[in-house]
C-alpha cells in the first residue's frame, strides 16, 4: 500500500494505491494547525493495518516555521568582516517605488551572527585557518546564548571546503544542530548562499521533531519526504536538508497534474491548484520547469524548486470592504479553525466557500460526500453583513467575492504565461485542489484557454503526486571558467557530482537500470549577473545562444561566455500507480442526475442539472450550465460550455463550445 499525504492551510489529504491491483482511493481530513502532525496520524490510523505500507508525505511545517518566525533558535557563523551579510542582502526594496516597504527582518537577529578569523582567496588558497581556541571560545558564547542551531558559511567554502567542515565537526561535537554551506548549498553567490543555509539551520529541527513525531505514530515500513523539487527523498536526508523540503505540497500537485495530464495525452499544461488556503500556479511545456531563483517569506532559497507562482486567494480567503468602500478578498483566510461560516465551527467571516454557497454552487448536504454538512444560513448571515457594508444584497455580494478572487488568480495565472512570451490558448488548464473546480471554467475563459481538465482525484492531486514522484537528487558546483575550456575539463567536476548523486539514490533503494542522469550548466555572458542554465549537449554554448534569444529576445554569438556552475540531476524512476482507462460508451449522462437546482450567475439566476460523478462514465457529455458533485470537490460547467468524461474518468471542459 503506497499512500501519498499533503498537509494544507484547510484540510490534510490522502490518496492510497494498492500496488496489488492498481486501485485508487482519496479522502480528506480537517488540518489540525496547533498539531500539524495530529490529522496525519488519525487519518493512517483509519486505514487497514494488513501488508506493507509506504508513505509520502508532503508538509507545510517548514514553510510555516519560516513563515510565521517559529523555527530553532539559530546563530550564523561567518568568516570576519562577513556578519552583515544577511541584513545588507541585494540592496533592493521589496516594492521598488514604495518608500515605506522594509525587507523581512534577518532569521537570525545582529547579536547572533558571530565571526571567525579565517579567510579563503576568491582561488579557494587559505590565508588563514580558524583556530581551536577560537573555535572553544565560539562554542561557549553559542552555549550562553542558548541556541539550537547553527549555519557555517565562510568565504568560498564551495572552494575550499575544510574550515566549515572543522568548525561544524567541533559544533556537532557540543550538542548543536549544524548547517554547513559547502554541504547545503556549494555555489558561489554569497547573500543566497547564507540565506540558504540559514533557513536550512533554522527550520531542520523543527522538521526533525515533526517527523520523529510521526515515526513514533506510523506503522509504516518507509517515509519518505516530498521535495521542493518534485522528487522525493527519505525522512533521514529531510532532515539534513530541510530547506529543499519548503515548498513540498506545491511541487506534489504539479508533479501529480502532470502525470495525470501527460496519460490522457497534453502535454502542454497550466496548472491551477486552488485549496482552502492559496492558489498556485504553474506552467509546464512539455515537462515540469524548475528554477533555482525562490523566495520564502522575502528570503532567498537556491536550491532547486519546482517553479510555482503564489497567491492568498482560496476557498477560505476572508472578504471585506476597506476603507475606501472596495470589497477586497484575502490574504487572510479563515483556515481549518474555525473556518468559513458555513463550517459551523465558530467562524462569522465571510469567505470565498460561504460565497460559492449562497450562489447555489455548493450543496450543504453533499460536501465532503455528506461527511460534512454545511450550515447555509450561517453563510447567508456573513454574506448578508458583508452586503450591507458594501451596499449590495447577499447574492450581489457573494458574486462580487467570486469576482475579486477570479481576478487575482487571473493576473497569477497571467504572470506565469502571457508575461512570459506564452499564450495561454496553446495550453491545458488543468485544475484541481479542493476549490478549483468552481472557478477554472471562468479563468480559462477570461484567459483564451480553450480546453480546461479536471483530473478524477482533483482535490487531492498533490497527495497524488506525491505517491508518483521519482527519487531525486540535485547538486552543483561553482567553476566560473570561460566556455572556451570545453566540456572535457568539467568531466572530473561532473564525475564527482554524478558519483555522489547514484550513491545516494541506490542507498534509497532504487535498482541501477532505473537511475537517470542528467548534465547541466550554468552559462552567462561575461559581464552579465545572471545565469541561465542549458543541458550538457555537443555544443553547449550555441545552446545557450538559443535559450538567451528565446528568453530575451536576443543572442549575441560575438560575445564571450562563461561557465559558472555545472549541475547535476540523479533521478531514480520508480514505480508509478497504474490509472486504468475505460472504453468510452453513451454520452447520455441521464443516470447520473442527481437534481436540478438555481444558480447564480452574472447574467442572472439559472436552473442547472447537477450530476453525480460516482455515476458518469467515459464519453457522457454534459451541456453547461451544470453542477457536478464528487465526493470531496463539486465543478462548474458555465453556461456556454460543454463537459465530457474521458476514459480516465477526468472531466474535460471545453470552454464556449456548448454546441
Amino acid at each position: 500500500m503506497r499512500i501519498g499525504v499533503d498537509i494544507g492551510g484547510t484540510f490534510t489529504d490522502f490518496v492510497i494505491v494498492d500496488d496489488a491491483d492498481g486501485r485508487v482511493e482519496s479522502f480528506k481530513r480537517l488540518s489540525t494547525p496547533h498539531d500539524p502532525a495530529l490529522a496525519v496520524l488519525e487519518g493512517v490510523a483509519g486505514l487497514p493495518a494488513d501488508g506493507r505500507r509506504f508513505i509520502v508525505h508532503g508538509s507545510t511545517v517548514a514553510t510555516n516555521a519560516v513563515l510565521e518566525r517559529k523555527g530553532a533558535r539559530t546563530a550564523l557563523v561567518t568568516t570576519r568582516g562577513f556578519r552583515d551579510v544577511l541584513s545588507i542582502g541585494r540592496q533592493d526594496r521589496p516594492a521598488l517605488y514604495d518608500f515605506f516597504a522594509d525587507p523581512p527582518d534577518p532569521l537570525v537577529p545582529e547579536h547572533l551572527r558571530l565571526e571567525v578569523d579565517e579567510r579563503v582567496t576568491a582561488s579557494g588558497h587559505v590565508l588563514r585557518a580558524p583556530s581551536p581556541e577560537e573555535v572553544e571560545r565560539l562554542v561557549r558564547r553559542l552555549s550562553a546564548e542558548g541556541v539550537e542551531s547553527v549555519a557555517v558559511v565562510f568565504l568560498f567554502s564551495f572552494l575550499h571546503p575544510d574550515h566549515e567542515q572543522a568548525v561544524g565537526e567541533h559544533l556537532r561535537r557540543a550538542g548543536f544542530a549544524v548547517s554547513l554551506s559547502s554541504e547545503v548549498l556549494p555555489e558561489y553567490r554569497e547573500y543566497e548562499r547564507t540565506s540558504t543555509t540559514v533557513i536550512n539551520a533554522y527550520v531542520a529541527p523543527v522538521l526533525d521533531r515533526y517527523l520523529a513525531r510521526l515515526e513514533a505514530g506510523l506503522r509504516a515500513d518507509e517515509l519518505r519526504i516530498m521535495q521542493s523539487n518534485g522528487g522525493s527523498i527519505s525522512a533521514d536526508e529531510a532532515r539534513r536538508h530541510a530547506v529543499r523540503c519548503v515548498l513540498s505540497g506545491p511541487a506534489g500537485g504539479v508533479v501529480g497534474a502532470f502525470h495525470v495530464a501527460r496519460l490522457a495525452g497534453h502535454e502542454r499544461l497550466i496548472t491551477f491548484d486552488m485549496g482552502g488556503t492559496s492558489t498556485d500556479v504553474s506552467l509546464c511545456d512539455g515537462a515540469v520547469r524548475v528554477t533555482t531563483e525562490a523566495t520564502v517569506g522575502g528570503h532567498p532559497i537556491r536550491v532547486p524548486v519546482v517553479d510555482i507562482h503564489t497567491v492568498g486567494a482560496g476557498g477560505g480567503s476572508v472578504a471585506s470592504v476597506d476603507a475606501g468602500g472596495a470589497l477586497r478578498v484575502g490574504p487572510e483566510s479563515a483556515g481549518a479553525d474555525p473556518g468559513p461560516a458555513c463550517y459551523g465551527r465558530g467562524g462569522e467571516a465571510p469567505t470565498v466557500t460561504d460565497a460559492n454557497l449562497v450562489l447555489g454552487r455548493l450543496l450543504p448536504d453533499h460536501f465532503l460526500g455528506g461527511a460534512m454538512p454545511l450550515d447555509e444560513s450561517r453563510a447567508w448571515e456573513a454574506l448578508e453583513t458583508l452586503g450591507r457594508q458594501a451596499g449590495l444584497p447577499p447574492p450581489e455580494a457573494a458574486l462580487g467575492v467570486v469576482h475579486v478572487t477570479n481576478a487575482h488568480m487571473e493576473r497569477a495565472l497571467r504572470l506565469i504565461s502571457v508575461e512570459r512570451g506564452h499564450d495561454p490558448a496553446d495550453f491545458t488548464l488543468v485544475s484541481f485542489g479542493g476549490a478549483g473546480g468552481l472557478h477554472a471554467a471562468d479563468l480559462a475563459r477570461r484567459l483564451g484557454i480553450p480546453l480546461v481538465l479536471v483530473p478524477r482525484h482533483a482535490a487531492t492531486l498533490s497527495a497524488l503526486g506525491m505517491v508518483v514522484a521519482d527519487v531525486v537528487r540535485d547538486a552543483v558546483r561553482t567553476v566560473m571558467v570561460p566556455a572556451t575550456v570545453g566540456t572535457e575539463a568539467l568531466e572530473p567536476h561532473f564525475a564527482a557530482l554524478v558519483a555522489r548523486g547514484v550513491e545516494d539514490v541506490r542507498r534509497e533503494g532504487v535498482p541501477p537500470d532505473r537511475i537517470v542522469v542528467e548534465r547541466a550548466l550554468d552559462m552567462r555572458y561575461r559581464g552579465q549577473s545572471y545565469e541561465l542554465t542549458v543541458p550538457l549537449g555537443p555544443n553547449p554554448v550555441a545552446a545557450f545562444h538559443r535559450a538567451h534569444e528565446h528568453l530575451y529576445g536576443y543572442a549575441d554569438p560575438r560575445a564571450p561566455v562563461e561557465i559558472v556552475n555545472v549541475r547535476v540531476r540523479v533521478t531514480g524512476r520508480l514505480p508509478t500507480p497504474h490509472l486504468p482507462a475505460e472504453p468510452v460508451g453513451d454520452p447520455d449522462p441521464s443516470d447520473a442526475l442527481l437534481e436540478e437546482r438555481d444558480v447564480a450567475f452574472a447574467e442572472g439566476v439559472e436552473r442547472v442539472p447537477v450530476y453525480l460523478d460516482a455515476r458518469l462514465r467515459p464519453g457522457h457529455v454534459i451541456a453547461g450550465p451544470a453542477l457536478v458533485v464528487r465526493q470531496d470537490t463539486t465543478l462548474l460547467v458555465g453556461p456556454h460550455d460543454r463537459a465530457e468524461v474521458d476514459t480516465y474518468h477526468n472531466l474535460l471542459i471545453h470552454v464556449g463550445q456548448r454546441g
